[in-house]
């Protein structure tokens, strides 16, 4: 069974490949999970945020934006505190700002959800990549989507954070045409 090269190795690297990157996401927790872990992510393995997927569903209240929209400065302190998650105070920070403006895109919106989709025309976008080199850092729609979040007051959320986003969530197909997931997602 064929692979992106990506995601061999690990058992772990292997599960998140085979089962969720690039499948379509519709529920705002899991995209505003995800937005904060791409975040989290920059400049750092994609394997080490993964390894901490589960302390940081637990820590961020299981991504519920309104309820991390809340957390003031007492919260932001506990969570440097825990070696569990990747401690970087403007990291952390963004989640946070990021979780209000998620919040506040949703009431404006109907859902955060029709929000991010609505970058690609509410359908996934289908690539066609024969090999990883072809697969672009950012997008005209990760651009777009970028700084309409910063606008937002946003941060963390460059186009090549947004791009990733976008693979992880589905709203692009990047699994390489060999790959079996491929014609799955």
């Amino acid at each position: 069974m064929q692979r992106c090269g990506w995601a061999e190795g690990d058992p772990l690297m292997l599960e998140y490949h085979d089962r969720e990157w690039g499948v379509p996401v519709h529920d705002d927790r899991l995209l505003f999970e995800f937005l904060v872990l791409e975040g989290a992510q920059a400049g750092l393995s994609w394997m080490t945020i993964l390894r901490k997927r589960e302390a940081y569903r637990e820590v961020f209240k299981d991504f519920d934006p309104a309820a991390v929209g809340r957390f003031g400065e007492p919260a932001v302190v506990r969570l440097l505190a825990s070696s569990a998650i990747v401690r970087n105070r403007r990291k952390i920070e963004s989640a946070v700002r990021n979780a209000r403006v998620i919040w506040a895109i949703a009431r404006e919106q109907g859902s955060f959800d029709r929000y991010v989709w609505s970058f690609v025309g509410g359908r996934p976008r289908r690539n066609a990549w024969q090999t990883m080199a072809q697969i672009p850092a950012q997008t005209a729609e990760s651009l777009a989507l970028s700084k309409d979040l910063i606008a937002r007051g946003a941060n963390f959320v460059g186009p090549t954070i947004c791009y990733a986003f976008m693979q992880a969530t589905g709203l692009v197909n990047d699994h390489l045409v060999s790959c079996f997931r491929y014609s799955e997602v």
